[in-house]
């Protein structure tokens, strides 16, 4: 009895800061749009719950056969209150704090539907039978109607566009042929677009000889110029002993600082930051391939400790920004880091009166990730929202050992925000472009099952891996639902118990 006391007045305390939470959080919930209101009174319950450390009660709830905690993202405190009553009838007394479930959607059953709701109004997904939407990067082929048309029927039910690719005339035709695939089929595929933001790559190389990369060893300097001032480079260090690149974008220039670390093509190749010049930065290459690292033009670069200032929406988004909400059911947001960079994307779409379409949150850096609570947040003023994890850039920026801890905690975040999560970044990578599966990712792919949404990129084989993650999804939805297990009948169990013939 005194165990029972004692958890009786440790989750008494935990509900109350929670209300004290949520009653702190007024003027921010009350700038929401109607759709997230219950969403983010949630959301705040939630962040609260986990700043305390909940694993021994977790522990001691479990001992006595009671519903643990653990899986109460969507219905903090119904599922805090509905402890509490169990608790207190174990003592036969009567719990009377209980919240007015009639204001707020709060219970389970509920909660489920409202994430639903929000789901398919981002995904327009609804017409689909299961309940992980696939979405598929449009390549080139996607001129062909006939690739567009196999795609839908395979399964693709959101066609991404990705506009750091290509030009407004491609990406017509795509449009062009999603829409009429849709019209043929009657099969459901919403558009998304994916807005470039600041490309922070490689703009050009001095490679040696007819060469297209610069061959890295750690310990190699190369020094990493302003555009501006690459020809000039081009003329001096003939001697080739140090490594010579560009970048386009001027402003990284200004924001790094002497120790910062650098990263190119997606962490294939790292760095430190040794001495900022008025033209260029030196940099001092850290790890990199044993047999070294081939360093091309157009490779992505990471800056994960550099407090970057640029604007997640560039000119070229702003310019692209009219015929996009023009097609687009969905846009996403890259390079975000700031709830301003989300407010201006949100002033944008009311200026083009386009304020209801649906936003996506690509988290792809460190900060977005540290900032994600306020990110989701400001992303409620909308009227339809989503978080794509970028897990590629998200690894580069953390560090591999952090991204799984990283993915789930996003998927945590994004259940409990009752929003839908978009699970991203090589995706079934192999199979789509060598045509053969490798052992690890299918398994990743089943661990996708409990995001809203699966993307797969583009490769010559992406029509065998839409099938693909179709027939795992499909299995895997039938075992679990977020992080909790159906407990269907399993065969393996009932065979067991059955005699053979």
């Amino acid at each position: 009895m005194k165990d029972i006391d004692a958890l009786v007045e440790d989750l008494l305390t935990i509900r109350r800061e929670i209300l004290e939470a949520e009653a702190a959080s007024q003027e921010v919930i009350g700038h929401v749009h109607p759709h997230y209101t219950y969403s983010a009174i949630n959301f705040i319950r939630y962040l609260k719950l986990r700043t305390f450390d909940l694993r021994k009660l977790q522990f001691r709830l479990s001992a006595l056969g009671l519903s643990s905690i653990s899986h109460s993202e969507r219905h903090v405190l119904a599922n805090i209150e509905n402890i509490l009553h169990f608790l207190f009838l174990s003592k036969g007394q009567h719990f009377d704090g209980r919240h007015n479930f009639g204001r707020h959607p709060v219970n389970l059953i509920e909660s489920q539907r409202v994430l639903k709701k929000n789901t398919n109004r981002l995904l327009k997904t609804e017409k689909g039978g299961r309940r992980t939407a696939i979405m598929v990067t449009l390549s080139d082929k996607a001129t062909d109607y006939g690739h567009v048309k196999e795609l839908v029927m395979a399964g693709m039910q959101i066609a991404r566009i990705n506009c750091s690719q290509g030009d407004q005339i491609l990406w017509q035709q795509m449009v062009n042929h999603v829409k009429a695939a849709v019209e043929e089929t009657g099969m459901a595929c919403s558009i998304y677009f994916d807005l470039a933001g600041p490309k922070i790559r490689t703009s050009r190389i001095k490679a040696a000889g007819k060469k297209n990369h610069l061959l890295l060893h750690a310990g190699d300097l190369m020094h990493l110029y302003k555009d501006s001032h690459f020809d000039e480079a081009s003329l001096a260090n003939t001697d080739g002993k140090i490594a010579i690149a560009s970048c386009a974008v001027t402003e990284i220039f200004d924001d790094v600082e002497q120790g910062d670390s650098i990263w190119f093509d997606d962490g294939k190749i790292s760095g430190v930051i040794e001495g900022k010049c008025r033209k260029y930065l030196a940099i001092r290459i850290t790890k990199t391939n044993p047999k070294g690292g081939k360093l091309r033009e157009k490779k992505g670069i990471n800056l994960p400790e550099t407090n970057l200032r640029l604007a997640s929406l560039t000119k070229e988004d702003l310019d692209n920004l009219p015929f996009v909400t023009a097609h687009a059911d969905i846009i996403g947001l890259s390079f975000v880091r700031k709830t301003k960079d989300i407010q201006m994307l949100q002033e944008e779409l009311g200026k083009l009166n386009k304020g209801d379409i649906g936003l996506v949150l690509k988290i792809e850096n460190k900060e977005a990730f540290n900032n994600l609570p306020s990110l989701i947040l400001q992303g409620m003023r909308s009227a339809s929202l989503g978080v794509m994890t970028a897990r590629g850039d998200l690894a580069v920026e953390l560090g591999v050992e952090r991204l799984s801890e990283v993915q789930e905690q996003i998927l945590w975040l994004c259940e409990a925000a009752l929003i839908p999560n978009i699970w991203a970044t090589q995706v079934l990578e192999t199979l789509a472009k060598k045509g053969i599966a490798a052992r690890a990712e299918i398994t990743d792919a089943a661990m996708s099952a409990r995001s809203e949404c699966v993307m797969l990129n583009k490769g010559d084989y992406i029509l065998e891996a839409v099938k693909t993650l179709v027939n795992i999804l499909e299995r895997m939805e039938k075992h679990q639902y977020k992080k909790q297990g159906t407990l269907r009948l399993l065969q393996v169990a009932e065979r067991f118990f059955t005699p053979p013939l």
